[in-house]
């Protein structure tokens, strides 16, 4: 099930489109957009170079990168999503901070050095390394397209819920307008700035997304006597429906042990997405050294996971002071429990500082996913393979300028398709298709000498079609029974029903499919090249070559 179908609706219940003052909002909005595009033009604008694009030219200090990472990672699905999931399931809700968080240990521990060493540019570079060059940057490309565009899915659905809320406007079409809106600011952002502008634009909303939460989570504690018991007990009373299960494991994974599964599926995906997600990958070629990328990671968790602690708080108290009724009944439904909070608090002006601040969350990290695409359209895709590395940095920028165009276009029209399913939920399908695709093949090529480019195109597109091809048969895409307040079934397709796949997550099954392929391809294979392996491990533990290590 998806994270919205054990909201509490009561029958009966009318839409609340206007929350505040429309025009605050888009006043704050405009200032937002309109600070952050001139801080890109002046400190980013102008001609780039390949790696100015995609990369900043490797000049952010680990402590700028750990702020920007924090900044891209904390996404609507971290402030909107899971602030909902908490208001309306409770404890279950949480779960999703955890994985969040915990998924960080892997990209710390085993990926984040060892990328920055190998790599230069796309996560493609480190998986074609010391294996065959076109296949595998073909294979490589497809997959982070693929993740890339899960995720950008998520962001686009919260922008189409989050203004259509503030703006009073309700319906399919004055949604997919707003969506439409963010698409084009964001391509805009990666066009003029590049990695530079982007960068600085998710450390601005790094900044303002955590302090503002601090100010509502102690704002909401306060209300409660700083007692987080009475908090808890406020939310519980005001879900009768949930009672007492809001507190406990369960109410929305317990229900069934289909459900059960699917939990199991999501913490999957979720501890093991991280580690393959080609956007945060990127990130770690934006410093100068591993141990900067090391850094980076350590202010990453740290900031991300004081976040995380702070939205249980955010979560409950949207429950408690909100009501799951009228967070179910308003447009975004359980993306809208965070704004909602923030109008119960302290009225228009809360609301519009919030929600600006929520919609510049979604842009940044959009900004940063439109960078990522295109870096790998370009230089994957255009230059490498196609143009067999002959295409100059010219011709490369000004593809990549064309795939973010390209790029936008595809995440408006998937964002209007997904724009009523929980952000938080979604995000967890793109990290159960980079988990499954992308992380064993970066895993066995770093630590495992026999692999060879069979293991890799077997791993990466067996984890990619069993995941991707079990999402589209699962209920998510079709299949779950039509609620009877909203008429509308939860499922992205309505009136239809070709599901079979019974769990919403399919990281159960596609996640150890992905690592076995990879085992059976590689052993299936006679190609070995055991001296590219061992320079690709001298590269990978100091940055340098054979040669330059020996010489440091």
């Amino acid at each position: 099930m998806s994270a919205l179908t054990t909201a509490p609706v009561l029958s009966g219940v009318v839409a609340e489109t206007s929350v505040g003052s429309p025009a605050l909002n888009i006043g704050i909005f405009a200032a937002f957009v309109l600070v952050t595009l001139t801080i890109v033009i002046k400190i980013a604008g102008g001609r780039k170079t390949a790696e100015q694009m995609y990369t900043g030219g490797g000049a952010f200090s680990g402590k700028q990168n750990g702020i920007a990472i924090a900044g891209d990672y904390l996404s609507a699905a971290s402030f909107l999503g899971i602030a909902g999931a908490i208001a309306l399931q409770g404890y279950d809700g949480f779960l999703y901070s955890i994985g969040f968080l915990v998924a960080w240990l892997v990209a710390l521990l085993l990926v984040a050095e060892l990328m920055r060493n190998t790599g230069r540019l796309t996560m493609a570079d480190v998986l074609s390394y010391r294996l065959k060059q076109r296949p595998v940057r073909m294979a490589a490309a497809t997959s982070a397209l693929a993740v890339s565009f899960f995720y950008l899915l998520a962001q686009m659905a919260g922008a189409g819920g989050l203004v259509s809320l503030l703006l009073g406007v309700s319906g399919a079409t004055a949604q997919n307008i707003v969506i439409a809106f963010v698409g084009v600011v964001m391509v805009a952002y990666v066009m003029i700035g590049g990695m530079k502008g982007t960068t600085w634009v998710q450390i601005i909303k790094a900044i303002l997304l955590i302090t503002a939460t601090a100010v509502m989570t102690v704002w909401v504690l306060g209300k409660y006597g700083l007692n987080l018991s009475s908090l808890f007990q406020a939310a519980v009373d005001a879900n009768p429906k949930a009672g007492e299960a809001l507190l406990n494991p369960g109410l929305k994974y317990g229900i069934s042990t289909t459900s059960k599964i699917d939990f199991i599926s999501l913490s999957l995906a979720l501890v093991l997405g991280t580690a393959g997600l080609p956007h945060v990958l990127q990130r770690f070629y934006t410093v100068p050294t591993s141990k900067q990328a090391r850094k980076s990671v350590e202010w990453a968790i740290w900031l991300i996971g004081g976040f995380y602690l702070l939205t249980l708080v955010i979560g409950f108290g949207a429950g408690a002071l909100v009501g799951p009724e009228k967070i179910a009944a308003a447009p975004g439904k359980a993306n809208a429990a965070a704004p909602l909070l923030a109008y119960e608090l302290g009225g228009s002006p809360l609301l519009g500082i919030v929600s600006g601040i929520a919609f510049a969350t979604i842009l940044a990290v959009v900004a940063g996913l439109t960078i990522t695409t295109s870096a790998t359209f370009a230089h994957d895709l255009y230059n490498r393979v196609w143009r067999r590395g002959e295409a100059t940095q010219e011709e490369e920028v000004k593809v990549a300028r064309y795939a973010a165009l390209g790029g936008g276009a595809i995440a408006i029209g998937g964002g209007m398709l997904a724009k009523d399913q929980n952000i938080a939920f979604l995000v967890a399908l793109a990290f159960a298709v980079a988990a499954s695709a992308n992380l064993p093949t970066i895993l066995y090529s770093l630590f495992w000498k026999r692999f060879n480019t069979r293991g890799a195109l077997w791993s990466i597109y067996g984890g990619l079609i069993s995941a991707i091809g079990l999402i589209i048969f699962s209920p998510v895409v079709s299949g779950k029974p039509v609620d009877p307040v909203t008429g509308k079934s939860p499922s992205m397709l309505q009136g239809v029903d070709f599901s079979w796949f019974p769990l919403d997550n399919p990281g159960l099954v596609s996640i150890p499919l992905g690592f076995l392929l990879g085992v059976i391809g590689t052993l299936t294979s006679k190609e070995f090249d055991a001296a590219k392996y061992a320079e690709m491990e001298v590269r990978s533990l100091t940055g340098h070559g054979v040669g330059e290590a020996i010489h440091h």
